[in-house]
């Protein structure tokens, strides 16, 4: 019988990101997500419902959040289901908890989002998979250090004659 474990969601930081280090160098944050859903109830009553996710962040990944989210964030994130199990005063205990290996930073760049730094529209993506933990993140825009030209291309176009300065 085949498995499908996929979760995406979008919603707000519950709190400020701490990135914390296993021996072995890797980073690692445990994040609060908050989702929010609106619907009708059977009288026709909107009402809001929020559900709180705990996701864990590795690698750059986990750095990444930390340097550019903080409380109230809007985000992305794509992982899997993991079911956490351990045992307290003779009692099992569980949680299931996502574990992220996607990151989006969304929302609008400069403004809202109650993130640190610039905010996050047009971020580009962070990917474990695609760097192992230790590489560059996966990014959809121009290289870094090369900022794109107004006018459809990378290429600038030659300035007027008269604009020559010899």
């Amino acid at each position: 019988m085949a498995s499908f474990n996929r979760v995406i969601l979008m919603g707000n930081l519950t709190r400020d990101v701490e990135v914390k280090y296993l021996q072995s160098g890797t980073a690692v944050a445990e994040v609060g997500l908050a989702v929010n859903d609106r619907r009708k109830n059977a009288q026709g009553e909107w009402i809001e419902e929020t559900t709180f996710v705990d996701v864990t962040l590795w690698s750059r990944t986990a750095e990444i959040a930390a340097e550019y989210l903080g409380k109230g964030s809007p985000v992305l994130i794509e992982g899997r289901l993991k079911l956490d199990t351990w045992e307290t005063d003779g009692q099992k205990r569980s949680k299931l908890r996502v574990v992220c290996e996607q990151m989006r930073m969304v929302g609008s760049k400069g403004g809202g989002g109650g993130g640190r730094g610039s905010g996050g529209g047009g971020a580009p993506q962070y990917d474990e998979s695609e760097y192992g933990g230790g590489g560059e993140p996966a990014s959809s825009g121009p290289p870094r250090g090369q900022q794109s030209r107004g006018g459809g291309g990378n290429a600038a176009a030659p300035p007027p004659d008269d604009d020559i300065p010899f």
